[in-house]
């Protein structure tokens, strides 16, 4: 576990994939490594078959000018991503990273971080909303299935780099929320930066206890510590505390239920990560 891995695109939020990488990167005192994946089948045009009604030469000539097309495709699509690798190499080292390498797969972007992930430290990936009509805001698909699938560290950014200087931590008592709050305390990830531990649902003495055993273990570990327990659901409560007290980034643990309720009900962690005003750092 020894670099950051950016995964960039080219998409609207590559800059800030590349910002936030290269901060996480200088705050571990790692290697930061940028990703670019091509998929194995480029991106076609839309082709009517018109075999039916054409002569077998014209078919096959067809077909030539079709493959030397997707060949071309390709080609550029490489071309593309070297020089975006290019540029993002750049832009981390004028930002004072040294350490900086850059790699082109061809593939799922998935298989890509299964296969890179002994030796990655932190993924850093961008968010893609996909509006439904206009209203609705789905969480990208690609940025979901990396969360479900690898289990080193995640961190979703999001427009508008801002370095970050106060955080967040969604905490619910459960052991994955435990061990993230370990982990927060014994990385160098966030160490200095002013930390708000939050509860949400109703006050009970387990709760307060919960939260009490986390805001000791943060402050053992060096962290300025604000402790709360905020009324109501945690999709709704947590971007609100995040507007008012103007956090920086919020951290939290990964699909704490079942996949069969997951599919019927939602995850707390995927409505989170829709609707954060805020980068995400997802621990599993």
């Amino acid at each position: 576990m020894n670099k950051v891995i950016a995964c960039v695109d080219g998409a609207a939020y590559t800059a800030n994939v590349c910002d936030y990488a290269t901060w996480a990167a200088q705050r571990l005192a790692v290697p930061l490594e940028f990703l670019h994946v091509l998929d194995r089948h480029p991106e076609r045009a839309p082709v009517t078959d018109y075999s039916g009604s054409i002569g077998l030469g014209t078919q096959e000539s067809l077909l030539q000018e079709l493959g030397a097309l997707d060949e071309k495709r390709s080609t550029l699509a490489q071309r593309h991503g070297r020089e975006l690798l290019d540029g993002l190499v750049a832009r981390a080292k004028e930002a004072g990273l040294a350490a900086v390498e850059s790699r082109q797969r061809h593939g799922s972007l998935v298989e890509a971080l299964l296969d890179l992930e002994a030796e990655s430290r932190l993924f850093v990936l961008g968010q893609h909303h996909h509006a439904e009509q206009g209203v609705k805001l789905h969480l990208d698909h690609n940025v979901e299935r990396a969360i479900r699938s690898v289990q080193r560290p995640v961190l979703v950014a999001r427009a508008n780099y801002l370095e970050p200087k106060r955080f967040v931590i969604a905490f619910d008592g459960s052991p994955t929320g435990r061990k993230m709050v370990a982990t927060v305390a014994s990385s160098p990830l966030l160490k200095g930066l002013r930390c708000d531990v939050v509860m949400a649902g109703e006050t009970t003495a387990e709760v307060q206890n919960q939260l009490a055993w986390a805001r000791t273990s943060l402050l053992d570990a060096g962290f300025e510590v604000q402790a709360s327990i905020e009324p109501g659901e945690p999709e709704t409560a947590l971007p609100n505390y995040l507007k008012v007290y103007s956090a920086d980034l919020l951290v939290m643990g990964a699909y704490g239920h079942s996949r069969i309720r997951q599919l019927i009900v939602g995850s707390t962690t995927t409505t989170l990560l829709r609707t954060s005003p805020v980068p995400v750092l997802v621990h599993r």
